[in-house]
C-alpha cells in the first residue's frame, strides 16, 4: 500500500482502480446526456437538480459506511463553500456549454482544464513547471483554438450560430472554473476526508444554486424533471466511482481513460442527438486529447524519478 498525491491509500489493485474509473466516466456521461435531453433549462436550475439529487447516493454510502454523522465535521467551512461556489460555476458554464453544443464538443473543449491546472499550478501554487509541459500545454491551446475557430469566424458574419459561439465561450470558461476548483481541492485534501470534501460540495453546490431561482427557473415538464433527477443520481453515483478509483491506483495510472469520454461523446451525440463529428472536432480534440495525455505521462515520469532518487 502506498499514499497517492491526494494523500489517499492507495491498494496496488490497477485494474480496479481502472475499471471504477470507466464506471465513473460512464455515469458522468450519462448524466451529461439526459441534462443535453432535457433541453432548454436554466443553467442554475440544472446544477440544482444535480447537486441536490447528487447527495442521494452520497448518503446512502456514507450511511452503510457508518461514517455519516461525521462527514459534515471540519474545520474550513468557508475553504468548502468557495469551492462549492466555484464547483457551481463551472458545472453551470459546461452546462450551458452542453446545452448549445454537439455533445463531442462540448465534452472535448472541457479537456482545455488539464491545460489550465498547469498554468495556475505555476502562478499560484507556486510549482515547478519545466518546458515540456509548457509546450505540451502551448500545443494543447492549438487544438483549443482549432476546435473553437468556427465560432470565432462569427465574428466575421458567418460560421456557428449566436447560441453556439456562447456554448463554445462557455466551455472554456467552464474549463476554466474547474480547474480552479481543482487548485481549491488541493488545498482541502490536505486536512479533509474525501466523505467531507464530496458531501460538502453537493450541499454548498444545492444552496448555492438554488440562490439562482431570482434570475429565472423555467416551469418544467414531468419529462424534464425525471430526466434533471437522472442527472443528479448519476452525478453522484460518478462523484463515488472516481473517489474511490483513486484508492486502488495512482492519480497518473486511471487519469488517461479520462478520455474515453470523448468516445462515447461521439458515439452518444450521433446516435441519440445526430450530431455529426466535424474535421475541426476531430483535429483539435485530437491535438488537446493528447497534449492532456502527455502531461499525464510527465507528471508520472517526474514522479517515478521522485522516488528513485530517494530511495538512492
Amino acid at each position: 500500500m502506498s499514499v497517492s498525491a491526494q494523500g489517499i491509500d492507495v491498494k496496488r489493485e490497477p485494474l480496479v482502480g481502472i475499471s471504477l474509473k470507466l464506471a465513473s466516466v460512464c455515469s458522468f456521461m450519462v448524466m451529461n446526456s439526459v441534462v443535453k435531453a432535457a433541453g432548454d433549462v436554466p443553467a442554475g436550475q440544472i446544477v440544482f437538480f444535480r447537486s441536490l439529487f447528487a447527495l442521494l447516493p452520497i448518503i446512502v454510502l456514507l450511511s452503510y459506511q457508518r461514517e455519516l454523522k461525521t462527514a459534515f465535521y471540519t474545520s474550513r467551512p468557508l475553504s468548502h463553500f468557495l469551492r462549492g461556489f466555484v464547483g457551481v460555476a463551472s458545472m453551470m458554464l459546461t452546462f450551458i456549454a452542453i446545452t448549445h453544443l454537439p455533445l463531442p464538443d462540448a465534452i472535448t473543449l472541457g479537456y482545455a482544464q488539464p491545460l489550465f491546472v498547469v498554468v495556475f499550478s505555476a502562478l499560484f501554487l507556486g510549482e515547478t513547471v519545466r518546458m515540456y509541459r509548457w509546450s505540451a500545454v502551448a500545443i494543447g491551446f492549438v487544438g483549443v483554438v482549432i476546435l473553437a475557430w468556427p465560432g470565432l469566424t462569427l465574428l466575421r458574419g458567418h460560421g456557428l450560430s449566436v447560441g453556439e459561439a456562447a456554448g463554445v465561450l462557455a466551455a472554456l470558461a467552464g474549463a476554466l472554473m474547474s480547474a480552479v476548483a481543482m487548485m481549491l481541492v488541493r488545498r482541502l485534501v490536505s486536512t479533509e476526508k474525501t466523505s467531507t470534501i464530496v458531501i460538502w460540495f453537493s450541499t454548498t453546490s444545492s444552496i448555492v444554486a438554488l440562490a439562482t431561482m431570482p434570475f429565472g427557473w423555467a416551469v418544467l415538464n414531468q419529462t424534464q424533471v425525471l430526466l434533471l433527477i437522472t442527472a443528479g443520481i448519476f452525478g453522484g453515483i460518478g462523484q463515488l466511482f472516481l473517489t474511490h478509483s483513486y484508492r486502488f491506483a495512482d492519480l497518473s495510472t486511471i487519469a488517461p481513460f479520462e478520455y474515453t469520454s470523448i468516445i462515447l461523446a461521439v458515439v452518444i451525440g450521433y446516435f441519440v442527438f445526430g450530431d455529426v463529428p466535424t474535421l475541426y472536432m476531430l483535429v483539435g480534440g485530437t491535438i488537446v486529447a493528447g497534449s492532456g495525455l502527455f502531461i499525464i505521462w510527465r507528471e508520472r515520469q517526474l514522479g517515478v524519478r521522485q522516488v528513485t532518487s530517494k530511495s538512492v
